[in-house]
């Protein structure tokens, strides 16, 4: 058996949004490292071109595209421009996210609940159906939406986004159930707690990490890197007769 083949993305084009840091770049760079052509998008061009000249120096292919995953047009530019540069998209990463607000629910206002709505769900809804086309057409088409914990169970201070998540992972499930006739896998990663800016709310509070930490079978925070490790299992041929999936990479928080 070729384990170099079996995890390859050779010639494969990917997609992933929130890709100028955190577990987006680390996925990125996992892509890119097993072959494939990868467009980076985020918010800020001038972050992008710094993240993707960083990886262009180490051999592979990345472009970034910027786009505010929230902006149903910007979404649309998206996709257009990946196609104009490569004609073809066969890995999808939601990974795009957005958390204002940390505290009770009930303090969460309406603004923040339609923001964290618009960037969590509606943007990765869209974002598929845009890629359909090019995805139902791809013999490696695989979709993976970065979800979270809360989506299994809510997360202390962290309730809408929670119920977003939630919402991705039956969205998953959904898309999974249609699109297999189209021969189009889509899965689910559920990090918990991983070192990045994203959480710094949480494992910056030594309070909090105690907390955690006594829950976890493995007593760290995770890396973005573990995440981008999951990710490519998904995007690969390795994980070929998966879809519908809800993988955790938690440190055995949900056990």
């Amino acid at each position: 058996m070729d384990l170099s083949t079996l995890f390859s993305l050779m010639n494969g084009v990917a997609l992933i949004t929130g890709a100028s840091k955190g577990i987006g770049y680390s996925i990125a760079e996992t892509f890119a490292a097993a072959g494939a052509k990868v467009v980076i998008s985020s918010r800020k061009q001038d972050a992008l071109d710094e993240m993707a000249d960083k990886l262009r120096a180490k051999g592979y292919e990345v472009t970034g595209i910027a786009c505010n995953v929230g902006k149903k047009e910007e979404l649309e530019n998206l996709v257009q421009k990946t196609i104009e540069l490569y004609g073809q998209i066969d890995v999808l990463v939601n990974n795009a996210a957005s958390n204002p607000v940390f505290g009770p629910v009930h303090d969460t206002s309406l603004e923040a609940f339609d923001k964290i709505m618009e960037v969590n769900v509606r943007a990765p809804f869209h974002l598929m159906n845009l890629c359909f086309p090019y995805l139902r057409t791809s013999p490696i088409a695989s979709v993976i939406n970065i979800s979270s914990i809360g989506g299994i169970s809510p997360e202390q201070g962290l309730g809408i986004y929670s119920v977003s998540k939630a919402a991705l992972i039956s969205l998953t499930k959904v898309y999974a159930k249609e699109w297999g006739d189209h021969k189009i896998r889509v899965n689910a990663i559920c990090p918990g707690l991983i070192k990045t800016k994203f959480s710094e709310a949480l494992w910056s509070n030594d309070k909090i990490m105690q907390q955690i930490i006594k829950k976890l079978a493995i007593k760290r925070a995770g890396t973005s890197e573990e995440i981008g490790a999951v990710a490519l299992f998904l995007a690969s041929k390795a994980s070929s007769y998966t879809t519908g999936a809800v993988l955790t990479a938690d440190g055995g928080f949900t056990i």
